[in-house]
Formats: C-alpha cells, structure tokens, sequence
C-alpha cells in the first residue's frame, strides 16, 4: 500500500560564518526541528541539502552568501538571502546570537519573505568580472592614502609639495626634492610603491576596458554619455543584469539607494537622506559621473541643464541634491537604453515651426 502522506517542506534560516553556520530547521506550522552547526563547506552544505530536499533556505547577505546561494539554488532549493540592513528585528535583538538569527530567518521567511527584502546576487561569472572593477578601487583608495601621507609628512618639515594628477605624482615628488637630498631617501621607498601602484591600475584598466569590448559590449552604448567610461558602464551592466525586473524604468533609482528615505506620519512629512541600499559602489561611480556632467568641464545635455536648474536654488544642500538628482536621473537613462536598445541624445530634438 503506498503512502500518500505529503511531505511538509521545511525552512531553514542560515546565520553565515567564516568557520560555521548556525542552521535553524522548523516545519511549515513553526515547529522548531532542529537546531546545529555544521562547518563553512561545501560537503556539509550538500548534506544539509539531502537532509532536508526542496527546503526553503534563508540566509544574511555576506560574504560567503553569493557562492553558497548558488551552490543550494543549483541543488533544488530556494534561497532567499536578506538584506541585512532591512532587517532590523535581527540586530535590534537584545540576545543576540548566531543560533537567535538563525532561527529569525527561519521564522521569517516562514511567514513572509518579503520582510528579508531579499536581494539578488548575480552569477558567478558577473561576481568573476567585477572583481577588476572592485580591486581596482582598492588599489586607487591605498595611493590616494599614500600620497596625502607623504604630502602631510613634508609639510611638518616645511616642504610643501603641489597636488598634480596621482598617476604623475611620484615622478613631480623626486624632481621637487632634488632640491632636499637628504630627505629623498626617506621617501623613495613610499614613491616605489605609488609606481607599483600605478602600473597595477594600469593592469586593471586594461582588463575592464577588453571585458567591456569582448564580453559585454552592450557597455559601449552606455559610454555614448559623456562622463560615463568603462568603469561605470561595466559595473552598471554587472550590477544590474536583469533589466526585466523593474517594472517601471525610474525603478533602479530605489534600487540602487538613490531616493530618499521617509518617514511619514499624520501631517509630518520629514526630507530625509536617501537610502543607500543596494550597490554601494555603482551609487558611487554614478555620483561621481553626475559631479563631472555638473562640473565646469560637463557637456551641455539635458541630464546637466536639469541638475543646474536644481543647484540654482542656492545653497551647499541644494548643490549636493542636484547631485544626486542626477546620479538617479542618469541611472534610469542608462537602464532605459539597455532595454530599448536604441542610441543615446544628450539633447532633445527641438521641434522645428512649420513654415
């Protein structure tokens, strides 16, 4: 006689560690399973999996979650990985521990998912090709850091050294302190290291500009703005795969943290900052590609006569709106011409008076 007893899929809520994760099994009713630990591997993420098919995973974003998503969609499952900022009810938790998070996620993703405001990681590949753009950043962030450590260390023994562009800026330091050989010593070895420096982001420039011609040349439509080169266009079409998800094109504005945020109630109605969720580094590629269309050497478009027009209202806070303004404003282009396919106009066509 067969069994025609149904299997209640279970969830399982996954708090992420270096060394272990914290599993927490309940039933479709809550019923807590199983509580237990296993270790970062993929053997026992594969056990897991057997122990409980067709579960329903929920797991913090981190950095082990993009692999092991891929690895528990790939067996079966469903995962939802949380944003973690959004999910206030873990951290505001007053005992807070990898097995009470673990248990959260489970709980909640129980009830209703849409609570974890769960994100999505992209492939693998995707994660491969940003790692240029991301590494790139760093490298970028330590020279900057470097140079303004040698410039405020001459500056205590009265040398004062201009600020020319940092890929020129060891060459210009050892001409300048020809005239200070006894402190040149000291700072050549800082200044081989802005050469090392140099060339390594020399490297990773290469690299982003021959995936952006060979493996993703939909990022040559992108560039047709100007201010926007490689580096942005790249990590935009990496960042934002699936077009097909927004259902409105202004969409990937809040996708991308660059609304504010609100807090309404009754008659009061405060301006806040804006969210900061999503990719923080694309939000920051896109400011700064909205700083350059804004700034004296901007071309004249209508993405730059809009953010004018803001910034004329007067005032720092004015200046830092319009910014943003158009950083979100430039995102919803870039998404509108990845999905129509069609060619960018800085300008509108100004309609001509019939004679």
């Amino acid at each position: 006689m067969k069994n025609n007893t149904k299997i209640q899929k279970a969830v399982i809520g996954i708090d992420l560690g270096d060394k272990k994760h914290a599993i927490c099994a309940i039933d479709q009713d809550g019923n807590i399973l199983k509580e237990y630990f296993i270790y970062n591997r993929p053997d026992d993420l594969e056990q897991l999996s057997k122990d409980y098919p067709e579960a329903l995973m929920a797991m913090e974003v981190g950095t082990h979650s993009p692999w092991i998503s891929r690895l528990l969609e790939g067996l079966g499952h469903e995962v939802l990985v949380a944003n973690a900022r959004k999910l206030r009810a873990i951290y505001t938790n007053e005992r807070k521990s990898d097995e009470l998070d673990a248990r959260m996620l489970a709980k909640i993703a129980r009830l209703d998912p849409e609570l974890l405001h769960p994100v999505q990681h992209g492939s693998e590949q995707a994660q491969h090709d940003l790692l240029s753009i991301k590494l790139r950043d760093t490298i970028v962030r330590q020279r900057v850091q470097i140079i303004s450590s040698i410039r405020f260390s001459l500056k205590s023994l009265g040398i004062k050294l201009k600020s020319p562009s940092s890929e020129s800026f060891a060459t210009y330091a050892r001409k300048a302190l020809e005239e200070h050989p006894e402190t040149l010593p000291m700072i050549e070895p800082a200044l081989s290291s802005l050469d090392g420096l140099n060339a390594a982001i020399k490297a990773y420039d290469q690299q982003i500009q021959t995936a952006c011609r060979e493996k993703y040349p939909e990022t040559q439509q992108l560039q047709q703005i100007t201010g926007v080169g490689p580096i942005t266009s790249l990590c935009f079409v990496l960042s934002v795969a699936e077009v097909g998800k927004f259902k409105k094109n202004r969409d990937v504005g809040a996708y991308l943290g660059l609304v504010p945020r609100r807090d309404q109630s009754g008659e009061s109605d405060k301006q806040l900052p804006i969210t900061k969720a999503g990719n923080g580094h694309l939000r920051k590629l896109l400011v700064q590609c909205a700083q350059y269309i804004l700034g004296h050497f901007g071309p004249d478009c209508d993405l730059r006569r809009h953010g004018l027009k803001l910034a004329a209202r007067g005032g720092k806070a004015a200046k830092k709106k319009a910014v943003i303004a158009i950083a979100r404003k430039l995102a919803v282009l870039m998404l509108a011409l990845r999905v129509s396919g069609s060619d960018y106009k800085p300008l509108k066509e100004e309609a001509v008076d019939a004679t």
